[in-house]
C-alpha cells in the first residue's frame, strides 16, 4: 500500500523535483496561494516520474503493452520507412500517454535489441496520426525468442521534449524490462507480425502487464 501512495521515482525525475520544490518555497514566501499552486504542481511532478514495479507474464505467446495509456489505433499498415520496412505489412497498436500516465516504457517481449534508431522531428500532439511520421521518435527493434522482430517506437508529443533510452544495441531484455521514458506527454507505437491483437481502441493499458497481442 505504501508503494502505491509513495511510488519510487525514476532517476530522470530528481532534478525536476528539486526545481519544483525550490520554486514552491520561493512562491510560498511571495504569496501563500502561489505557494499552494507550486505544492500541487510538485506533487504532480512526483507522480509523473513515478517508476512502479510491474509483473509481466513472461510468456513468448503474448506481447505486453510498452506503455501506460489509452489505445488510439489497432490497424494493419506498412512498417516504418526509417527501418526500410515500408513495403512490409505489420499490425500496429498506438498508445497515447497523457501527462497523468506513468511514462516509463517497457519491452513487450523477451529478446535482444537488434537496432536502436533515433530520428529528430517536430512536436505535434502525440494523439494525432501524423505524430508517428513527423515527431521526434526513437525506434527499438527487438528480436524475440522466436526470431521475430518486434518494433517499439517512442514518440515525443506536444509538450514532451526529451526521449530517454535506457537500453543499448545487443542488450538482452526480459518481457516487461524498462527500455526508457518520455518526458511530459507522448505516445508509443508497436509493430508486430504473427500475433493477433487483444486490445481495442479507447482501452486503457498498463506497461509491462496488459496483454495486447497473442499468437
Amino acid at each position: 500500500m505504501i508503494d502505491k501512495i509513495f511510488p519510487k521515482v525514476h532517476e530522470e525525475g530528481y532534478k525536476f523535483l528539486t526545481i519544483f520544490v525550490i520554486v514552491t518555497i520561493i512562491l510560498y514566501f511571495v504569496n501563500g496561494f502561489l505557494g499552494f499552486i507550486g505544492f500541487v504542481l510538485t506533487i504532480w511532478c512526483y507522480y509523473f516520474f513515478r517508476d512502479p514495479d510491474r509483473i509481466s507474464i513472461q510468456n513468448d505467446s503474448y506481447l505486453v503493452s510498452p506503455a501506460d495509456g489509452l489505445v488510439l489505433q489497432v490497424i494493419e499498415t506498412n512498417g516504418p520507412k526509417e527501418l526500410g520496412l515500408e513495403n512490409k505489412k505489420f499490425k500496429k497498436i498506438s498508445i497515447f500517454m497523457n501527462v497523468f500516465d506513468c511514462h516509463v516504457n517497457r519491452s513487450p517481449c523477451s529478446g535482444k535489441v537488434s537496432e536502436i534508431l533515433y530520428k529528430p522531428g517536430k512536436f505535434f500532439n502525440a494523439s494525432l496520426d501524423k505524430a508517428s511520421e513527423y515527431n521526434e521518435r526513437n525506434y527499438y527493434t527487438i528480436k524475440n525468442n522466436n526470431g521475430e522482430d518486434i518494433i517499439v517506437v517512442q514518440i515525443a508529443g506536444l509538450i514532451a521534449r526529451r526521449i530517454v533510452s535506457e537500453v543499448s544495441k545487443d542488450q538482452e531484455l526480459q518481457q516487461g524490462s524498462k527500455i526508457g521514458m518520455i518526458r511530459f506527454g507522448s505516445r508509443a507505437d508497436i509493430y508486430f507480425e504473427n500475433y493477433d491483437p487483444l486490445v481495442k481502441v479507447n482501452q486503457k493499458t498498463i506497461a509491462g502487464e496488459t496483454l495486447i497481442a497473442k499468437k
